[in-house]
């Protein structure tokens, strides 16, 4: 939380130095909040194939000012659709990439952050064969693409992460090969989707306690009740429902997230009620804030 500190001449003349000193520390170092609310632009994908500006406005009109995304400008050049999100004070903070993207050309990726002016890039999916279970050597793969586009971007100041899309948890040795990723990881950090995380079988509040640290964003969104799980990171978008309403357990997971100060709280909803829903999460949000 940012800390206002308000000395006046007669109060500098009063402190010892050292104590001066030590505060004005307090003052420079402290933490910027927790939690900001942000979107996955992915929920207006719609909106943004029909009417780009529109969608971008709606952003704003919400109260959003951070997204992640950059990557569907709709029927916008991509120097307009900056240029909108510019005219709209809305903030690309991660940019969308890809395994092959990561793998084939790390420094596209690089200048893409750079271009929005985003200090994070996000990829969602391991390439595997899906009509079989997700293996070892898919995970082994990942690691190593990760590790090394990883440091490529952190040369450059941008932070990757990986999205587990639920299809994780296959067992290996005492754990998940969830688990196996994220421990022989190096160069790259994790995003949380509470949602497919529970969707696969995992608790998302053991996993932020376990791996404390190493997840720098959420994407909150929440299922509905009696929703079967999966294991192939697929499910009906239309068990995205409002935030606090489903079965995640989403006011733990953000108690949670706030209590490691992690920075990012990006709402993604991919249903056909997107624009109702949006407002009404944001609203149980602030509410826990309350």
């Amino acid at each position: 939380m940012k800390r206002k500190i308000i000395i006046t001449k007669a109060k500098v003349n009063a402190f010892p130095k050292v104590i001066l000193l030590a505060v004005m520390m307090v003052a420079i170092t402290a933490p910027l909040s927790a939690g900001e609310i942000g979107l996955q632009m992915y929920s207006l994908r719609h909106q943004l194939a029909e009417d780009a500006p529109a969608a971008i406005r709606q952003v704003a009109d919400w109260g959003i000012a951070v997204v992640e995304g950059g990557g569907m400008q709709g029927n916008l050049t991509v120097a307009e659709f900056r240029q909108a999100l510019r005219d709209n004070e809305v903030q690309v903070v991660s940019v969308d990439t890809s395994f092959e993207e990561l793998r084939d050309n790390p420094l596209a990726v690089v200048y893409k952050a750079d271009y929005f002016g985003a200090k994070y890039a996000t990829f969602y999916w391991i390439p595997h064969d899906g009509s079989r279970t997700f293996g070892f050597e898919d995970a082994h793969k990942a690691v190593e693409v990760m590790n090394e586009a990883g440091a490529i971007l952190a040369k450059n100041g941008i932070t990757l992460q990986y999205h587990p899309h639920g299809y994780e948890f296959t067992p290996h040795e005492d754990g998940t090969l969830l688990d196996y990723i994220i421990t022989a990881t190096e160069n790259a950090e994790f995003q949380m989707d509470v949602y497919w995380i529970k969707q696969g079988g995992g608790d998302p509040v053991a996993i932020l306690k376990q791996y404390e640290g190493r997840f720098k964003s959420l994407h909150l969104k929440d299922r509905a009740h009696g929703t079967p799980n999966s294991s192939n990171g697929h499910a009906d978008v239309e068990t995205n429902v409002v935030l606090g309403t489903g079965d995640v357990g989403i006011a733990d997971v953000v108690a949670e997230a706030k209590k490691q100060g992690i920075r990012y709280f990006f709402i993604e909803d991919e249903s056909s009620r997107v624009i109702q829903q949006v407002p009404q999460s944001m609203e149980y949000l602030n509410g826990l804030a309350r």
